[in-house]
């Protein structure tokens, strides 16, 4: 496997750059989810999101992603992005590659909820209303 991408950035999302992290000649299959920011949240319109990390949010990042790896013997990549994300912004972008789509899809539907679960990035909602919460705390 080659070296193992997970990191957390201010600057906008490429998945390509993710995709290339685990795409090889020995897979069939690659999963990429990107998390998208929505126009809408719980019945109120969101005008943009503000996602903070924890200093040592990468760390958890990079660990969930090496276990995800170890465990499936399939390559893993994430990276998520903080700072202020309008609507259409990308805010995580993850993939795994597999020789067969069941095992891509499944190891990927888990390395998401493990980094949504795990990593410490807290986001600020901020609605058209003006008014804000903070989700993840």
């Amino acid at each position: 496997m080659s070296e193992l991408l997970a990191r957390i950035s201010d600057q906008p999302l490429d998945p390509a750059v993710v995709d290339a992290a685990v795409a090889g000649p020995a897979f069939g299959a690659v999963v990429c989810f990107t998390g998208v920011v929505r126009n809408h949240d719980g019945g109120q319109a969101v005008s943009l999101l503000e996602y903070s990390a924890h200093p040592d949010a990468e760390r958890f990042l990079t660990k969930i992603c090496t276990e995800v790896a170890e465990r499936t013997g399939l390559p893993v990549a994430a990276i998520h992005r903080v700072g202020e994300l309008r609507v259409g912004d990308l805010a995580v972008v993850a993939a795994v590659a597999a020789p067969h789509r069941a095992e891509a899809f499944t190891a990927c539907a888990e390395l998401v909820e493990r980094i949504k679960h795990e990593v410490p990035i807290w986001k600020r909602q901020h609605f058209a209303d003006g008014l804000s919460e903070w989700v993840g705390l």
